[in-house]
């Protein structure tokens, strides 16, 4: 007898495999289309078209183009994550949580320079989606614990992690005039003092 169960609350039902192959072959497609006439310029016709799907799986599979750029984003931000769980040190695992620490605000001022645009076209005013949130929090907690911080570590994450966001990044480099090597100084600036 095949039982059936349903998925536990909150878990995404498993996904067929020619739905995974379309969603990967969507991704890529955007993302060719993103690197080939940036982000503004994508439309949905247009990756539907480069996937050679028709544009009605394109909707059904992410609902807008906003939930397209949402899934883009979350695909990059995997990659990153994964760099920070498993990759090389000093930003993986292997160096100084200090050494770690200044490196990971580094990374992800690059990180959110580089997909600027992808994530204001995400959608939720620029912002990441909760997940990545969570995960850059949950890094810098650790970090912080390692260090030998004390405090409420999740409120000095969050002070930690908000000028790492587009929101303030663009301020300072467009309003302000900083230069990239001043922002970075401005993040070792504040690690030093959080941890002092």
């Amino acid at each position: 007898m095949d039982i059936r169960l349903l998925p536990l609350a909150g878990e995404a039902p498993a996904e067929r495999a020619d739905a995974a192959r379309n969603r990967e072959a969507l991704l890529r497609a955007a993302a060719e289309l993103v690197d080939h006439c940036s982000v503004e310029n994508v439309t949905m016709d247009a990756v539907a078209q480069r996937a050679g799907v028709g544009k009605g799986t394109v909707f059904r599979r992410f609902e807008s183009r906003e939930g397209l750029m949402a899934a883009l984003l979350d695909h990059s931000e995997s990659a990153w994550q994964g760099s920070v769980i498993s990759g090389p040190p000093p930003l993986g695992p292997g160096a100084p949580p200090l050494e770690r620490l200044h490196v990971f605000g580094h990374s992800r001022i690059e990180t959110t320079l580089t997909h600027a645009a992808l994530i204001r076209a995400a959608g939720h005013a620029g912002s990441r989606a909760y997940a990545a949130a969570a995960f850059a929090a949950m890094h810098v907690r650790y970090l912080l614990g390692e260090i030998g911080v004390h405090g409420d570590l999740g409120y000095l994450a969050t002070a930690l992690l908000a000028p790492l966001e587009i929101p303030i990044l663009e301020q300072q480099l467009r309003e302000e005039r900083r230069s990239l090597d001043d922002v970075r100084a401005g993040w070792d600036d504040l690690v030093r003092r959080v941890v002092a």
